[in-house]
């Protein structure tokens, strides 16, 4: 078969849109609406701190991919940059743990707005069976996706704007509302353990994973070195001060209550009323289903940007990597993305028989285990990356151990204690996941010249590059490199 054909379209992403792409991935509704009581199960009065070491610890992994990020982009960056520091299989594996992720948080996003959507239905005495909803958001998603991508990163920062904004109103009605502020249980962390906060932290993992999709769309960005890196830092940033805000206010509003917070399923609702606002209940809801809406678009997106360059790589079929030649998008990476994240929802409710709740529950657990692989390997590439180039440093080793050392943190926190069924088995069906695509790759590498080619072409794509840094002038090294570049 020929080499694929078409190209997406170039500068067509600024950094507003960047961001919003990647904040809606990470979804802030998400957390507020259905993942704080599942961390108040884990980590009770530390869930605050759970979300605060989880932004700290994933800050060092943005800052490693930033290593990359401000030398040289391209789309699917994240795939690539493993490539460059690790080599090929080390790479395809990244690619493979990021395609996992964005489907299952994908599948977590359609599953959300499923369960909204049914709720604002049923106030307006309308029933539609969850297929029907798993078919309107993944067909509504892919025209998006096949169209125009800057369609799809407007109207992800509209509707995550308008969502945030009301969750944010319903926060200071509870923290000046009535109560005191200050919950001295919480700040004490009173009846808090190091096995919940660590569970607490893979949790966190969960809401807080997506702030590197930016880099995925380094062919589409404007200013690529500049924009990108700071996207992926001001997305993390605020997302995660947004949880600690949320989780604490949720746990605050809650003491006291009949219920606890790890047992009501709609606590932003519940709140409403308890605060006399149940006015809130109706925009809430249709905010939140806007918000798991943008985030399956999201996801969408950037896991058709991880299977475009593979495709075109040759380690998927290469269809895989043809962009639309009047639209400029992955269209067949587009497609194939939308199926997928439509049908893991279909066979978790329809063949499995999950209630839609356990679905998303499952979903974005699975999700993160992804996230996590591919966040290991980039923090092990980047200081093999800066070594190629001469660059390594002290700051740069030391980053790298510390991400290390922090992601080893959720990754034991998932398996030990060890959790309740079928959580406990999760891990190992990830790891039979990998196992079948080290085994493809394999397969590849067989092929005459099949690692050097990939390798060869990815570090073309990727292009040597003067670094762009935020705040420093420029090293004796980065302005040789733009001398020769």
């Amino acid at each position: 078969m020929g080499e694929p054909t078409g190209s997406l379209r170039k500068e067509c992403l600024n950094f507003t849109g960047l961001t919003a792409m990647a904040i809606a991935l990470i979804s802030p509704t998400m957390t507020a609406a259905l993942i704080v009581p599942l961390m108040y199960s884990s980590a009770g009065n530390a869930s605050w701190m759970a979300y605060a070491f989880g932004t700290v610890m994933l800050l060092f992994v943005a800052l490693n991919l930033n290593q990359f990020a401000r030398r040289s982009s391209a789309a699917g960056s994240m795939y690539g940059y493993t490539v460059m520091g690790l080599g090929p299989t080390a790479g395809n594996i990244s690619g493979w743990c990021l395609i996992w992720a964005y489907l299952f948080i994908g599948t977590a996003g359609m599953t959300g707005f499923t369960i909204f959507a049914s709720t604002l239905l049923e106030m307006m005495g309308i029933h539609l069976p969850h297929l029907a909803l798993f078919a309107v958001c993944a067909g509504s998603i892919w025209y998006l996706g096949y169209k125009d991508i800057r369609l799809s990163s407007g109207l992800m920062l509209v509707l995550e704007g308008l969502s945030v904004a009301l969750i944010l109103m319903l926060c200071m009605i509870v923290l000046f509302g009535g109560k005191s502020p200050i919950d001295t249980a919480q700040i004490k962390l009173e009846g808090a353990s190091f096995s919940g906060l660590a569970l607490g932290v893979v949790t966190a993992i969960f809401s807080l994973v997506g702030f590197e999709c930016a880099t995925a769309f380094g062919e589409e960005a404007v200013e690529p070195l500049r924009t990108i890196p700071r996207a992926v830092i001001v997305s993390l940033l605020m997302t995660g001060a947004f949880f600690v805000l949320v989780s604490y206010t949720e746990v605050l509003g809650f003491a006291g209550y009949k219920t606890t917070l790890d047992k009501i399923d709609a606590p932003l609702n519940v709140l409403s009323d308890m605060m006399r606002v149940g006015w809130l209940k109706a925009p809430i809801s249709f905010g939140a289903m806007a918000s798991f809406y943008s985030l399956a678009l999201s996801c969408m997106n950037s896991g058709a940007r991880i299977l475009y360059p593979m495709g075109k790589l040759g380690v998927l079929h290469r269809a895989i990597g043809t962009a639309h030649e009047t639209n400029e998008t992955p269209h067949v990476a587009v497609t194939l993305m939308s199926a997928l994240i439509f049908l893991s929802p279909v066979i978790l409710t329809g063949v499995f028989k999950l209630e839609i709740l356990d679905a998303f529950n499952d979903a974005g657990t699975l999700g993160a285990f992804g996230f996590l692989g591919a966040y290991f390997l980039i923090s092990i590439a980047a200081p093999a990356y800066l070594a190629r180039r001469r660059e390594l440093g002290p700051a740069g080793l030391g980053l790298s151990v510390a991400s290390v050392v922090l992601l080893m943190v959720p990754a034991v926190g998932s398996v030990y204690p060890v959790p309740s069924w079928p959580v406990n088995i999760f891990p190992y069906i990830f790891l039979g996941y990998l196992a079948i695509g080290l085994g493809w790759f394999a397969m590849l590498r067989a092929r005459p010249d099949f690692a050097d080619r990939v390798r060869d072409r990815v570090h073309a794509e990727h292009a040597p590059a003067p670094v762009l840094a935020l705040a420093t002038p420029p090293s004796p090294v980065e302005t040789r490199d733009k001398a020769t570049a």
